[in-house]
């Protein structure tokens, strides 16, 4: 469903339309989970990363600006709360287990489609390795085809900032590959 599709359903949404919340959210919420799926690597928290993202849209629905592309607004939502999960995350951290190193669980996919070769899979692991303010810029540029002014607008930074971590990430995916023993496909 595009977003022309799904104006009509959150204009009902707006007035409180359960069912039609309910629409918008099967129409998105494969597009939200794989989103944050990229940037959080621990199941839960991507659940409830995901419940936040859909809490946080039905409350703020009435301030949805239909002039501008609703999955751009959506994605604002789900960078904005992934960031702010991170940095709670950081602070429970620091505070209740200074001496205790974190592990990551293994990563799961959800979606076997987006692993269909051995080179996406390799890319994707590269992207996972890059710091969380790299990986944000690649996941939003070229997952979710943003321009780097919009990225910008996303995640409510200078272009500028921007560009440098594109170009930043870009050149550590290629460090990265080329180590791996694989060709410099990273453009």
């Amino acid at each position: 469903m595009n977003d022309k599709d799904l104006f009509q359903w959150l204009e009902k949404a707006a007035t409180g339309d359960e069912s039609a919340f309910q629409l918008v959210y099967q129409a998105t919420h494969q597009d939200v989970y794989r989103t944050v799926a990229f940037l959080v690597y621990n199941k839960q928290d991507i659940e409830d990363i995901v419940n936040e993202v859909y809490m946080h849209m039905w409350r703020s629905i009435d301030k949805y600006d239909h002039n501008r592309p609703f999955r751009f607004w959506l994605h604002g939502i789900t960078v904005r709360l992934v960031q702010d999960w991170k940095r709670k995350a950081w602070r429970r951290i620091r505070i209740f287990e200074r001496n205790r190193q974190l592990t990551c669980e293994q990563f799961e996919w959800t979606d076997k489609a987006v692993l269909q070769s051995e080179m996406q899979h390799e890319l994707f692991s590269l992207v996972r390795q890059l710091s969380y303010k790299l990986r944000v810029v690649v996941i939003l540029r070229y997952f979710h085809d943003y321009a780097l002014e919009e990225i910008a607008d996303i995640l409510q930074i200078p272009v500028g900032t921007v560009k440098s971590r594109h170009h930043l990430a870009i050149k550590e995916l290629r460090k990265r590959f080329e180590m791996t023993g694989g060709e410099s496909y990273v453009h």
